[in-house]
């Protein structure tokens, strides 16, 4: 009987780190999830900036709506690399959170 409990409480176990893992993979496959919002596109600008101050977000926030028209570009912004979409705001001298 405890043999049968071990066997199924593994078997249990490895269902749900299957799930886990498929999950991850299926999350880096589908890359970031796009908004089409300047919430979204001021989330993503923050986390790729150095520094992630609150006033970068606040400005982001201000500005957004007079750069981006619509929900397709805001979602092609969103999609950008980390350094892409710094350079985009910031110009060319600006540092990204990947090169600190």
């Amino acid at each position: 009987m405890n043999c049968m409990k071990s066997v199924i409480a593994s078997l249990v176990l490895g269902l749900v780190i299957s799930l886990m893992l498929v999950g991850c993979i299926v999350r880096r496959l589908a890359g970031p999830q796009l908004t089409g919002t300047c919430d979204g596109a001021c989330a993503h600008y923050v986390q790729c900036k150095t520094g992630h101050s609150d006033a970068d977000r606040a400005r982001c926030m201000t500005e957004c709506p007079n750069v981006f028209s619509d929900r397709d570009s805001l979602m092609a912004y969103e999609s950008l690399s980390c350094d892409n979409a710094v350079e985009y705001v910031d110009g060319r001298s600006a540092k990204t959170a990947a090169h600190r």
